[in-house]
């Protein structure tokens, strides 16, 4: 009678975590190969197994997915999301804090390095 209990119990839990799953489809394995180089880079076997990965995908999809929603969340008040909303997001990791900081300060200088590129292509094409 009481594994009958701990059954039924098992399958309302089964079924309550079925219901509360996103009903969109994502595509699979669009981080595999940036994983998979991390694994690899952090001490695990050059071919990770399929279901190690699908596993970490599954972590990170639901983690950056999160972390867009409270971002949507903070900027709703606003009407546009910017890249502080996620800063704000981050800001009591440091090493996260930092990282993106770096990230979008070398985004800048690639910005600007481009745009100065561009500008002496364009003198470079006038005075031929």
């Amino acid at each position: 009678m009481n594994n009958s209990a701990a059954g039924s119990s098992s399958k309302a839990k089964v079924g309550l975590s079925q219901q509360s799953e996103p009903s969109f489809k994502r595509k699979r394995a669009i981080f595999q190969k940036d994983l998979q180089h991390m694994m690899y880079g952090f001490g695990d076997d050059p071919n990770p197994l399929p279901e190690s990965m699908a596993l970490l995908e599954d972590i990170v999809v639901e983690y950056v997915t999160d972390l867009v929603h409270k971002a949507q969340d903070i900027a709703s008040k606003r009407g546009k999301l910017l890249t502080e909303d996620f800063l704000y997001l981050v800001r009591k990791d440091a090493p996260k804090f930092n990282r993106c900081t770096e990230l979008l300060s070398m985004n800048e200088e690639l910005k600007q390095a481009r745009k100065a590129f561009d500008v002496d292509e364009e003198k470079l094409a006038t005075i031929d």
